[in-house]
């Protein structure tokens, strides 16, 4: 039966974690860690870059394009309300409830700010 070593292991074990990797790759100072936590979910995200792209869309022009629930797609959209990026407006059309989303200025520039800083992280992630 072979002996136990009783070494000391001197070297810390390397981490594996996706967040580790990701420091390594763009390091700590970069812009990866001031991202608009806000914009950078993915349904928000896809809430606002469909906004920057119409001068409005409805609820249902929203639901639809995105494939979210009511639920989700509220819960997101009243986020992104709150924060001024995004303008709601309530109006019937017939009998029928009609809420209309808007970009506002401080959400395209909320985006515009995001989407910079992604690109900076790219880039230094390829130049690594």
């Amino acid at each position: 039966m072979a002996a136990k070593s009783n070494a000391v292991r001197t070297t810390r074990p390397e981490r594996n974690d996706g967040a580790e990797r990701a420091r390594r790759a763009v390091g700590t100072e970069t812009q990866a860690t001031n991202l608009d936590r806000l914009i950078h979910e993915r349904t928000r995200l896809a809430i606002i870059s469909a906004l920057a792209v119409n001068a409005s869309l409805t609820f249902n022009d929203l639901k639809g394009l995105l494939r979210v629930t009511d639920g989700n797609l509220s819960v997101h959209a009243r986020k992104l309300e709150d924060a001024g990026y995004v303008r709601c407006t309530k109006s019937f059309v017939g009998r029928q409830p009609r809420t209309e989303f808007k970009l506002t200025s401080s959400g395209r520039r909320a985006l515009e700010t995001y989407l910079e800083q992604m690109e900076s992280v790219i880039r230094t992630a390829r130049d690594k």
